[in-house]
Parts: C-alpha cells; sequence; structure tokens
C-alpha cells in the first residue's frame, strides 16, 4: 500500500512537546542542575550497575526504591509509585482519571503537557487562566470545582514556567471542596523548600508528584515518583507501562537517593544564585523578573524573540516563551553555575543597552 489509514482524531491539533533543545555554550533552557553527579557517588553508581544481571527483567515496580523513598518521607510501599520521569506519571493520571465524558482542569499558563496528555485521551480541558501576575485565581478555580464536573486537576507548584508557589492555604480549601484528584507538582520543591506530604494522610483525593530530574541532577536518567493514598496510587499502577524503569535507572536512582544529603549544598547555591540573577535582570532597563521559588526565572521585555535570537548568537540558550499564550514578551532563564549566570546577565544588559 502506498497510503496509510489516518491517527488517531484526537491528534488532529496536537503539536508534539519540543524542549527546544539546540547546541549551545552555556545551556540555560530546560531547567537543568548545573552541577552534575559528583564522582564519588559515580564510582558508587558503578560498583552499582556492575551487579545488575542485564539479561534479566528489572523489578516492574522498583520496590526497593519505593521503600526507601516510603521511609524517607513515612510513608508505605504501596503509597508510593515510581516512574519513567514524572513525564509517564503524569500521563498515567489523565489515563486513569481522564477518558471520554471526564474533564480535566487547566490553570494556563503552567507545564504545556498536561493540557496534551488530556486531548490525547479524549478528556475535556477547561482553562481558568492565572491572573496577570501568574498567580493562581482562587476564586475562579474554587468556583468552577464547585460545579462538580472536574475529574482531575493539576497545581503545580512552583509553577513552571512562572516560577510562584501556590498557596498552602488554597490547596487545603481545594482538597476540602472537590473529590476530584488533584496533583500537586512538585517537581522543583526542594528549591522551595515547601510541601504538601503533611496532608497526605488528610486527603486522599491528594497525590504528589516529585522527580530526580532537578535537584539531584539526573535529568538524563529519566526518574519520577508519586506520593499519594495507596488506593489511589494502585490505580496509577494498573494503566502504567510494565517495566518501564529499567534496571540501571533504578539502581543508579537508589545510590542518589542513599547520597541525598550530598546534594544539598549545590541546591543551596542554586538558591543564592537565583536570587542574584533576580536582582542583576531588576538592573537590566526593560526587563521585569518575576518572582521564583524554582530553579529558573521568568522574565519579559520587549522584542523579547530579537533578545532571544541575539543571546543564542552568544551562544547563550534559554526558553523562548515570547509567542505563547499568556506568556507574550516572556523568556524563561534556568538558573546555571555563576559563570554561566554572569555571561547572562552581561550579554542581555548589552544587548539591551546596543537597542537603545
Amino acid at each position: 500500500m502506498r497510503s496509510v489509514r489516518g491517527s488517531a482524531p484526537q491528534l488532529a491539533n496536537l503539536v508534539p512537546y519540543d524542549p527546544k533543545y539546540l547546541p549551545a555554550e552555556a545551556f540555560l533552557s530546560a531547567n537543568e542542575n548545573p552541577h552534575d553527579v559528583d564522582q564519588d557517588i559515580r564510582h558508587e553508581i558503578m560498583r552499582e550497575v556492575k551487579r545488575l544481571p542485564l539479561n534479566r527483567y528489572p523489578d516492574p515496580l522498583a520496590n526497593d526504591l519505593r521503600d526507601m523513598i516510603a521511609e524517607a518521607n513515612g510513608l508505605d510501599r504501596d503509597q508510593v509509585l515510581v516512574g519513567n520521569g514524572g513525564d509517564e506519571l503524569l500521563f498515567d493520571m489523565a489515563l486513569a482519571w481522564g477518558g471520554p465524558g471526564r474533564t480535566f482542569l487547566n490553570l494556563p499558563p503552567t507545564f504545556s503537557v498536561y493540557d496534551n496528555n488530556a486531548r490525547l485521551t479524549g478528556t475535556t480541558v477547561v482553562d481558568v487562566p492565572r491572573c496577570a501576575d501568574y498567580s493562581i485565581d482562587e476564586d475562579a478555580v474554587l468556583a468552577r470545582v464547585a460545579q462538580g464536573d472536574i475529574d482531575y486537576l493539576v497545581v503545580t507548584s512552583p509553577n513552571n514556567p512562572t516560577g510562584q508557589l501556590a498557596s498552602e492555604a488554597f490547596i487545603l480549601k481545594l482538597l476540602d471542596c472537590t473529590d476530584a484528584l488533584v496533583m500537586v507538582d512538585e517537581a522543583y520543591f526542594e528549591f522551595s523548600r515547601q510541601t504538601m506530604r503533611p496532608y497526605l494522610d488528610r486527603h486522599k483525593n491528594l497525590v504528589i508528584l516529585r522527580t530526580f530530574s532537578k535537584a539531584f541532577s539526573l535529568a538524563g536518567v529519566r526518574m519520577g515518583y508519586l506520593l499519594g493514598d495507596a488506593d489511589v496510587v494502585r490505580e496509577f499502577a494498573k494503566v502504567r507501562q510494565p517495566y518501564s524503569v529499567d534496571a540501571v535507572s533504578q539502581a543508579v536512582a537508589r545510590v542518589v537517593y542513599r547520597n541525598r544529603a550530598k546534594f544539598e549544598p549545590g541546591i543551596r547555591r542554586i538558591i543564592e544564585e537565583r536570587a542574584r540573577v533576580i536582582e542583576g535582570l531588576r538592573k537590566i532597563p526593560g526587563v521585569k523578573p518575576f518572582p521564583s521559588d524554582a530553579n529558573y526565572v521568568l522574565f519579559c521585555m520587549e522584542d523579547a524573540a530579537r533578545a532571544w535570537e541575539a543571546l543564542y548568537a552568544r551562544g547563550i540558550l534559554v526558553r523562548d516563551l515570547s509567542r505563547a499564550p499568556h506568556l507574550e514578551g516572556c523568556l524563561r532563564v534556568s538558573i546555571g553555575a555563576p559563570q554561566e549566570n554572569d555571561r547572562f546577565l552581561s550579554a542581555l544588559r548589552d544587548i539591551v543597552m546596543e537597542k537603545r
């Protein structure tokens, strides 16, 4: 045959997720940790990997790792689920709580994968846009949820790409007023020092998503995990791909999690650099940075797309969001190593002054 049947109709208007990965000298676009895994931990990882029987399937649920995460969080194993990055668990949520005849509440601007996953699974998407300062329109969200037809929603805290924490008081009100599944995406919580973990035992409809990609420098390994009620976690387990987390990734994650305290100095340096970058952006005429509790900063400026091109011409890759809905005129910069942050601030200052 020289033709092929068309794909599923829900794909018609979807655009594949594109992280805009381009070659550069300073990678400040993907919210990665600028500090790689230390050599002593790498050596421990290699010893662990050498012991693996690569001809055997991995533990399908990564139970050793689940046990470690559960113990650290004061939970039981059946309240933890490990996935191939947080992305797999996000898709599992759409599979388990979405679908035709079901509804997802979205809070744009936020991580675009939430919306894509809902549409891929035939789930109806209802948007409640954020306020002009990118805070959640709390009254509007609570009023919409009160209508009773929302099946699940994601509150990203800190939010990507805007950087702000969601109010703990708001999330608690939300959990109390609905039986919808409320996922709090805490991918960046190590940089905010804020978590909803203390409320898990009081709210069956609360699940928390975390990742190894950011604070633990494992973006290249793909490891995420979910904390929640055992009955809810069991529903996620029904739709996850078998053997989705390979044996090597499990081994790497076990070593890193055992050594997680060693990552704390690097996390503190990123938090310190974040404050310095925000202050540096404030000093550049015409540039407005937004507050951030994550490892990146959103900022807006005139001719943002041109500024992105000029930065890239200087070897600096940041994320161009200037044409995205609700984010017109915005760029997002990840917090890099001090010398990368200096290079970025100096280049942006020169670009702005050249225009003047």
